[in-house]
């Protein structure tokens, strides 16, 4: 009689969120940010610091950046420490637009493409789909 021995590699559960995924939502939070900019342009607000108004592309940008770094730590926090971290760091990255703003309606506008950009990014990441 011969015996056979089967072995089947162990099961990963591997529920980090892709690159592709991450990025594909860094890119939608960028571009919704950069219109959000020129909305806020066109109603009035200048969206200004020290008198000089940031470039709609500098939304984008900085977006990316930040959502690059968001996926980054997607990838290697748990998802508790995830949303702890990001809700800080989005609490913290609001502090100098408020602080910096021209004016009242420069102020709000900063912090509202801070949140926005968070609010797409955030809940997406901390899915941790594929």
């Amino acid at each position: 009689m011969t015996t056979t021995t089967v072995t089947t590699a162990p099961v990963v559960d591997d529920t980090r969120v892709s690159w592709r995924a991450g990025v594909v939502t860094v890119l939608a939070a960028a571009a919704a940010t950069a219109v959000l900019a020129v909305a806020l342009q066109a109603i009035g607000i200048d969206l200004e610091v020290g008198g000089e108004p940031i470039p709609v592309l500098g939304f984008a940008q900085m977006v990316a950046l930040g959502g690059l770094i968001g996926i980054v730590l997607a990838r290697h926090l748990s998802r508790t420490t995830f949303l702890r971290v990001t809700v800080a760091l989005t609490a913290l990255s609001c502090v100098p637009s408020v602080a910096l703003g021209d004016t009242v309606g420069d102020k709000l506008g900063l912090v509202l493409t801070h949140v926005v950009a968070a609010a797409i990014i955030v809940p997406r990441l901390a899915r941790r789909e594929r």
